[in-house]
């Protein structure tokens, strides 16, 4: 499909972090970038790949994970409409840390990486580049602390309420329902199946959550709040 860069601008501004950008730079960014469709399982990158450019998920979802040495999947995180990412390994020149790859039907916006050098001249771009990549450092540190310091209940609430905001997008206004299966939800925060059942059942007695095929309805968002001591 295509899309001029009026209706480009209108459907990417929502999201926090490209929203907080000038106008300039954001019109910059859509002017170079070229779009990419992606069926349901398509890989955008692997982890060691030294190719690509900078992306912004246009439509659909997106997994990024990592294999561990007995193979088991591990999700970091979910990118949604509106985000962006890719930054780091067209910074330091190193390969890519991680998959990516499209949980169902998608539309990137991909900056080559020639455009993103010539950008990244621009004092408001870079600018920008240099507070995302302080979000994904925060974000780092709060799950290593989860991870370290917080109980298995408090870290599935966490999640819950980071996906409830587009995880990575993070955005204000939290959504009811979340759309994550319970075997995606335990790869995210390490556990089997099992333990993470056990949490949800507790949740669920309590009356902060309903259970649906492929989601999760938070019933009680000032609940689960407390729950993750965010409250």
């Amino acid at each position: 499909m295509a899309y001029s860069k009026t209706e480009l601008l209108r459907r990417m501004s929502p999201n926090p972090w490209f929203g907080a950008l000038p106008v300039a730079e954001r019109k910059a960014m859509l002017a170079v970038a070229v779009l990419q469709p992606l069926q349901v399982g398509d890989v955008v990158y692997r982890k060691g790949d030294m190719q690509g450019g900078f992306y912004g998920v246009l439509t659909g979802t997106l997994r990024v994970s990592t294999l561990g040495e007995d193979g088991r999947e591990g999700i970091l995180s979910v990118m949604e409409a509106g985000n962006w990412f890719g930054e780091t390994a067209l910074l330091d020149g190193q390969p890519r840390p991680h998959d990516v790859t499209a949980l169902e039907e998608a539309e990137l916006l991909v900056i080559p990486a020639a455009d993103f050098k010539r950008l990244m001249q621009r004092n408001g771009f870079a600018h920008g580049i240099t507070a995302l990549l302080c979000t994904r450092v925060r974000n780092l540190f709060g799950l290593v602390e989860d991870t370290m310091l917080r109980s298995t209940r408090t870290r599935v609430a966490r999640r819950l309420i980071a996906l409830s905001r587009g995880d990575t997008t993070m955005a204000l206004q939290a959504r009811a329902k979340v759309q994550v299966s319970h075997e995606e939800l335990a790869m995210m925060l390490g556990v089997t199946r099992q333990t993470l059942a056990k949490e949800l059942k507790y949740f669920v007695r309590s009356g902060v959550l309903a259970l649906g095929y492929g989601r999760i309805d938070i019933v009680a968002p000032d609940a689960l709040m407390r729950e993750g001591a965010l409250a």
